[in-house]
């Protein structure tokens, strides 16, 4: 039989709020049918729940798409009555409801205005609520509106509340995305700045040492021809010396003795006089300059175009290698190799000998008259065997062209252009940042570019496709 304590104990455990472990403080009810201080239940939904994954009991875990609970008036009162038990005594005191006084009185009646109408939504008094008008309507108590309305206040300013930490959270990261861009944006400036700086310098060196040269054989030459133009002014002045003289001879006051000396002395005739025959060795100044510079220019880059070279052993059995294992097309007859871990055996790919696990790199591809190709990197140990899932997941990144360009992304092929006319495609892999670009390698205009993260070395690969013989890809070299 149960003792007075033991009820006492299960009455106490009846009236206490699962989520703040105290006597219920205006207890409300959820639709399954526990009980919550009303706070309580509206701060918990407020930190846990949302409208776009529900509200949930924290009992049950019954959820419900929206804050919705109805004020409990019989925990209430029970929870008002027993709290003058010492047992049933809570640790916050009860704040004591207010009386709450309307302004005026009731224009038809001059009473009181103690209840409220709900469905007129306007106060009354006591002799309103009991005519006609007010008879079958929804009437409460003023101070309990004041205190529903003082609730649903309150869970106003809990959603506004949130709403507002939600523009400060929304406010914070788009200041700190703006304060990223610009940074981004002031170190992409730097590196520009730096590229481009350095080839602009290269060139002005280029033109400046140019110039020197050309400005020294222009000194050498004229020198020379400064020289002999003084040996011949000299000359002159000694011939035009000698012709006056005789001209003096040749006059008519001229006595027989200065004639007979003039006759006799020697006549200055230098027949060694002549121009110099020295052109400029201007030969080095009419070669292809922008030829010559981009040449050297290739040694200053920080990323040159590689010479890469396929690698038999990777190659599918029906795929034909030649031109110093640089081109690659479907071959004729399927050749007996033997079937190495790394040969492709149902894909017609074929990969690079270059490895590639840091840096930057660029390759470029002769395409032209190709009607299917597919184009990109792979991982050391992607798939070759049977079917070749050319994703990234799979450990692939590329482009094929079909009947019109793709990128092979993850879930499906991704259309990039409706048609392709260029002679090359250029590939950039940036494999510290994890990038691989493709681009038209005659216009240099960025195609397509994935994202990725490399964790282990990654080689270029290359495929002509199959049923096209007689096309082929080919792998430029440079230098």
């Amino acid at each position: 039989m149960a003792t007075a304590g033991d009820t006492r104990g299960e009455l106490q455990k009846e009236l206490v709020c699962a989520i703040c472990l105290d006597y219920f403080d205006d207890p409300v009810i959820l639709k399954c049918g526990h009980n919550f201080c009303r706070m309580c239940i509206l701060m918990h939904w407020e930190e846990n729940g949302g409208d776009d994954i529900g509200y949930q009991c924290p009992e049950c875990r019954m959820v419900f798409g929206k804050m919705s609970f109805t004020k409990n008036y019989l925990v209430k009162n029970l929870v008002d009555k027993l709290s003058e038990f010492d047992c049933l005594k809570t640790c916050r005191p009860h704040a004591p409801v207010k009386p709450v006084k309307m302004d005026g009185k009731c224009e038809r009646h001059h009473e009181e205005l103690k209840l409220y109408c709900h469905t007129d939504r306007k106060p009354i008094c006591v002799v309103c609520r009991e005519s006609r008008a007010h008879r079958h309507h929804d009437v409460a108590p003023v101070p309990e509106v004041v205190e529903d309305m003082k609730g649903e206040l309150k869970l106003r300013l809990i959603k506004l509340n949130w709403q507002k930490s939600m523009c400060a959270r929304v406010k914070a990261i788009d200041e700190q995305a703006k304060s990223d861009v610009k940074l981004k944006k002031q170190a992409l400036k730097e590196k520009i700045e730096d590229d481009v700086g350095a080839l602009v310098q290269f060139l002005l060196d280029e033109k400046d040492g140019l110039l020197e040269r050309l400005e020294e054989e222009e000194v050498a030459t004229t020198a020379l021809i400064d020289e002999n133009l003084k040996l011949v002014e000299s000359e002159a002045a000694k011939v035009d010396k000698a012709i006056t003289d005789i001209q003096n001879q040749l006059s008519e006051g001229a006595n027989f003795e200065s004639i007979s000396k003039a006759y006799s002395s020697p006549s200055h005739v230098n027949l060694t006089v002549q121009a110099v025959n020295c052109p400029p060795d201007f030969t080095e100044f009419t070669g292809p300059f922008q030829l010559i510079l981009w040449k050297k220019m290739m040694h200053v880059l920080h990323t040159m175009p590689q010479n890469l070279t396929l690698d038999l052993d990777t190659a599918h059995p029906s795929l034909a290698i030649s031109d110093f294992d640089t081109k690659v097309e479907e071959g004729r007859v399927r050749s007996q190799e033997p079937d190495l871990p790394q040969r492709f055996t149902r894909f017609f790919g074929v990969l690079a000998t270059a490895r590639y696990a840091s840096g930057q790199h660029y390759w470029e591809v002769d395409v032209r008259d190709k009607g299917v190709w597919y184009l990109g990197v792979t991982t050391e140990c992607s798939n070759r065997k049977g079917f070749v899932n050319l994703s990234p997941s799979a450990g692939y990144w590329s482009l094929c062209l079909q009947d019109r360009l793709y990128a092979n992304e993850e879930d499906s092929r991704v259309p990039v252009a409706d048609y392709w006319n260029s002679p090359r495609v250029g590939v950039f892999l940036d494999y510290d940042r994890g990038h691989v670009t493709f681009f038209d390698a005659v216009t240099m205009k960025r195609i397509y570019n994935f994202i990725a993260y490399f964790d282990e070395p990654v080689s270029p690969f290359f495929s002509p496709g199959k049923n096209d013989p007689g096309s082929r890809l080919q792998i430029c070299h440079f230098y």
